[in-house]
């Protein structure tokens, strides 16, 4: 089994990590990789390394594309981990999209089956609002209330706005319609923000517009195999650890319009005594976050051999 460390966590990213030619330095020496997009291809029905390989990116970017993708970086990873480690987590997290990394390598969800959800999941976000009507927007250098406040303030029934992502300290992710989303930008720019920019998501993602899809998702999670983690899983949605497979269907349907609470959930496996997070999969979006949420711990991310190999003397 390994040896479970109370002060180690795996943490996971989601969407707008991926790039093309992610992992293939970890897989040309390494079979978990090439062995976890086989198995991942074998159920969506296409060749999802190939996609990752040889792009482009816009065809990696489409959601339907980039949630399998991320999923499978994440879990492929880990496997790696695994065998070249005797080191085990006490603690997971994944951010958005890679809560359901987090989920397989917990032994909560099996791999085919996540696959077959995050697919689910990509289809009802994408086709939830029509191009054009949502979107998101990152505001930097504004606290946590003074975000929510600027957008309360905009929000009207058929004119959402809301923060989405609370990412880390003065780094939140704002979503709703498209012309509120506008405004807020503004609005930020008024209050101080150092920016506040669009970014290049046509989904709303962990808004209200979500809601429908949610509700149709949680139907696809009902037939879902789900068990109890072996390992604690932190939500985003309430920072919450949960051991009941009902509890875990709850999170996840709701996570689809609820905001990602990453910075408490940094702040709460600190709290639990964890002073190494490992970032499993390529990209290093979530060591930038969480470097900036726990100063104190030792942080690690793993997308090539050489940042593998200092991850793996983290825990030596």
């Amino acid at each position: 089994m390994g040896n479970h460390h109370n002060n180690l966590a795996f943490v996971f990213p989601g969407q707008g990590s991926q790039s093309v030619g992610m992992l293939s330095d970890l897989a040309l020496e390494y079979p978990e990789i090439l062995q976890t997009y086989a198995e991942a291809s074998s159920i969506l029905g296409f060749d999802l390394w190939k996609k990752i390989s040889e792009g482009p990116a816009e065809s990696l970017n489409l959601t339907e594309n980039t949630q399998p993708a991320m999923l499978a970086a994440g879990v492929a990873v880990y496997r790696l981990w695994c065998r070249l480690s005797e080191a085990r987590p006490a603690w997971m997290a994944g951010h958005s999209l890679g809560e359901y990394s987090a989920l397989v390598c917990a032994g909560s969800l099996a791999f085919e089956d996540a696959v077959v959800l995050v697919a689910q999941r990509a289809r009802l976000m994408q086709g939830a609002v029509p191009a054009g009507v949502g979107a998101m927007a990152a505001i930097l250098g504004l606290d946590d209330e003074k975000v929510a406040a600027v957008c309360a303030d905009l929000s009207s029934e058929g004119e959402l706005v809301m923060p989405a992502n609370f990412n880390a300290p003065g780094q939140i992710v704002i979503a709703g319609h498209a012309q509120a989303v506008t405004r807020a930008i503004e609005a930020a720019k008024t209050e101080g923000a150092k920016k506040a920019v669009l970014l290049p998501m046509s989904v709303p993602s962990h808004c209200p517009l979500m809601a429908e899809a949610a509700e149709r998702f949680r139907e696809a999670l009902d037939k879902a195999p789900v068990r109890s983690p072996q390992v604690s899983v932190v939500h985003n949605v309430d920072v919450a650890v949960y051991s009941s497979p009902e509890d875990i269907r709850c999170a996840l349907a709701q996570q689809l319009c609820g905001a990602v609470r990453w910075t408490d959930s940094i702040r709460f496996l600190c709290g639990q005594g964890v002073d190494r997070i490992i970032e499993s999969g390529p990209g290093k979006v979530l060591a930038g976050l969480n470097k900036r949420i726990a100063v104190e711990a030792r942080i690690a991310t793993i997308f090539n051999p050489d940042s593998l190999n200092k991850a793996l003397e983290l825990v030596a």
